[in-house]
């Protein structure tokens, strides 16, 4: 998988993209991560790519010409590009999913009070939103994005199941989990875990997940995801 990101500000990419999951899949070859510079298709000698917005108002917009002409240089007949923006879908996990088996994405960063009309309705596939607060551009959210599609991607975490049991995966939350000591300042792991019957551990990790998810998020119930 390519992911292509436009930004007005490419060096806040280097430091998360170069660690953890995210670097080694791409030291790997399993994904290609591109940052482009939207300055680079400015028009102008001081690579201006906002103005103010027609009829007044706070604030200035990001100009259609150079989203155009940076996307356009990058996208190919399967791309899908996608707008992070306040205004858009609230992200989730089976969006996640689904965008991890797309081969090309172009992720705009969005920046000041948003992006001319003409970008929404012409250029862009997706509008997404990582949740229902304001930020002061993009960025934050186009790395949440990535990370989020990329530990889906195969071969990125080694094995197709590391996945299948983190919360939301399933439409519930994910059950407790423990590790060594077995006994920490009187807190015990509970014994069906030591048990080695892993019928009984399956049951007990269903049934936590099941309480887990009614007390914290009631909504995920029943209904899936939306």
């Amino acid at each position: 998988m390519t992911i292509d990101i436009v930004t007005i500000f490419p060096g806040v990419f280097a430091g998360p993209f170069d660690e953890s999951i995210v670097g080694r899949a791409v030291e790997k070859g399993l994904l290609r991560i591109n940052v482009v510079d939207l300055r680079e298709f400015a028009f102008d000698k001081r690579r201006r790519v906002d103005d103010k917005p027609y009829g007044g108002g706070p604030g200035m917009l990001m100009m259609c010409e150079p989203l155009f002409r940076a996307v356009e240089s990058l996208r190919a007949e399967k791309s899908k590009v996608i707008l992070m923006t306040p205004q858009g879908e609230v992200f989730r996990q089976s969006i996640a999913e689904g965008l991890s088996v797309e081969s090309h994405l172009v992720i705009i960063c969005g920046h000041y009070e948003g992006v001319d009309e003409r970008v929404r309705l012409d250029l862009v596939d997706m509008e997404i939103s990582i949740g229902d607060f304001i930020l002061t551009n993009g960025n934050l959210p186009a790395m949440v994005l990535t990370e989020a599609v990329a530990r889906l991607v195969p071969g990125v975490l080694g094995s197709a199941k590391s996945c299948e049991s983190d919360s939301f995966s399933n439409g519930m939350l994910e059950y407790p989990q423990y590790t060594r000591p077995e006994n920490f300042r009187g807190q015990k792991v509970p014994e069906v875990l030591l048990s080695g019957d892993h019928g009984q551990i399956r049951a007990w990790r269903e049934s936590e997940a099941l309480k887990r998810t009614t007390r914290r998020r009631p909504d995920l119930l029943g209904a899936g995801e939306k």
